[in-house]
């Protein structure tokens, strides 16, 4: 347990007698991936190639292959470990208007001749889109730029399993209530993706994706609570420490002990930040080009109108170093640009790939695929979470919301919460078995403030998001 705790208070960095065997395992990784590049570039030139002469007047080709060690310990002993090595090729081809869209994973001669073979007959069975096709050569990509955002962690087994235990004995030592665990993990992920199509596009994009995660519970008497931290990022250089995880992790579940529930009432209530991003990405769904062409979302009819209010920003960012959402082109191959989704509250544009802005008769605009590292930004002040809890005065903090109870079709909002009671600006009790409910158009106008305690977790920054008053349903 000892090397457990030590390691818990930094990540690994090897001694200088271990750098060498690090160099030559980083360089193995790369053999299996970036050594393969050039081979699985003609590979993809050549099954365009094949699918036009079978018949097929534009062809489209995403080879993906990856590799990663994944670890899981509960209450110190190992549960799980997990090696993955895989690859696989998608390929769609049009004719005529028409689209057929397969996959598999044998990248024999013979694999791919029958996966070219099946996408070439299919086509001829679907029905003819006059939407269909490429996006235009234009709006493809030329200027690629490294994001940096492929980082292999040279991860032995020993080394991902003692992280995981650290982490994990790190929240068991935080506090005496912590007394179980629902495991220490730890996730190391790299791969390449290469994509091109039948205008002569064909790029390879490596990335990286590692995290270390810890799940544990806390009891006293009869009441019992479970909570989680994590950390992701591309390097693992960047990762919190094992420590810092696994006390945030326990901290966490000490302060839902002995919650309380509410009365039935109208309130401000303020998102904690890594919630509120959730708030984010419902909006950033209702903006899908897709959903608007299908008219099923709540954002139809809102473009260059007011749905925020106006000192608000969501801004869109393809290029952050070591983003998690970070990427030169979409995966379309289409060029993609920093652009703000909302500027002073009004929405500027929806998420566009070839076939929605064909549908929408607009321009696509570097969003196939979705959204990019979004920036949410109060352009009024500056408010840091203290601050946040004063202005609401009394209310309700959610730190955390159960159920899918999101409609993006009409926008209402519905959803089981837990968190606390706030009075006077100051934190009171644990919340838990109530429910919050609103529009989410509402909602977003009625937002007073965002805060500038950004959430680190993923690709949206967001802070906490304090709306003006929401129904509680509790007892």
């Amino acid at each position: 347990m000892k090397k457990a705790n030590q390691m818990a208070e930094k990540m690994v960095a090897p001694s200088k007698d271990k750098t060498q065997d690090k160099i030559q395992e980083i360089e193995s990784i790369n053999k299996q991936l970036v050594g393969k590049k050039s081979n699985y570039q003609h590979l993809v030139s050549d099954v365009i190639s094949d699918a036009k002469k079978l018949g097929a007047d534009q062809v489209a080709v995403s080879l993906n292959a990856g590799l990663g060690l994944n670890t899981t310990v509960r209450m110190g002993e190992i549960e799980t470990l997990e090696h993955n090595q895989d690859q696989s090729i998608s390929l769609t081809v049009y004719k005529n208007k028409q689209k057929a869209s397969v996959s598999g994973s044998d990248l024999s001669k013979a694999g791919l001749n029958n996966l070219i073979e099946k996408a070439c007959s299919l086509v001829n069975f679907t029905q003819s889109d006059p939407c269909g096709g490429l996006i235009d050569s234009k709006y493809l990509a030329k200027d690629i730029i490294d994001l940096d955002c492929y980082h292999p962690w040279a991860l032995s087994v020993e080394e991902s399993v003692e992280l995981a235990k650290a982490t994990e004995q790190a929240a068991l030592d935080s506090d005496p209530k912590i007394k179980n665990s629902e495991g220490g993990e730890v996730s190391s992920y790299q791969s390449m993706v290469v994509y091109g199509n039948s205008h002569n596009f064909l790029k390879t994009n490596f990335t990286s994706r590692h995290s270390i995660s810890c799940s544990v519970i806390a009891q006293e008497g009869d009441m019992m609570q479970r909570e989680y931290e994590y950390s992701v990022k591309r390097c693992a250089e960047d990762l919190w420490s094992p420590a810092k995880i696994g006390k945030i992790a326990a901290n966490k579940a000490v302060k839902k002990l002995n919650a309380r529930k509410l009365k039935t009432q109208s309130l401000p209530v303020l998102f904690q930040a890594d919630v509120a991003t959730g708030l984010i990405s419902s909006f950033l769904s209702a903006i899908k080009g897709s959903s608007i062409y299908r008219h099923t979302s709540f954002m139809e009819g809102c473009l260059e109108h007011k749905v925020f209010p106006d000192f608000i920003n969501i801004y869109d960012d393809p290029f952050v170093l070591r983003g998690l959402a970070s990427s030169p082109y979409d995966a379309e191959g289409a060029e993609v640009c920093a652009s703000y989704l909302i500027q002073e509250g009004v929405l500027n544009q929806f998420l566009l790939g070839s076939y929605s802005a064909r549908k929408l008769n607009m321009e696509p605009n570097g969003h196939a695929g979705g959204s990019h590292n979004i920036i949410v930004s109060d352009i009024k002040e500056k408010l840091d979470f203290a601050s946040l809890l004063k202005k609401m005065g009394t209310g309700f903090l959610v730190t955390d919301v159960i159920g899918q109870g999101v409609d993006l079709v009409t926008g209402n909002y519905s959803r089981g919460a837990n968190g606390f009671w706030v009075e006077n600006g100051e934190i009171k009790y644990p919340v838990e078995e109530v429910t919050i409910a609103g529009n989410l158009k509402d909602m977003f106008l009625n937002i007073i403030n965002i805060g500038s305690d950004i959430d680190q977790h993923g690709s949206i920054g967001c802070g906490s998001i304090l709306i003006e008053k929401m129904m509680l349903a509790g007892s």
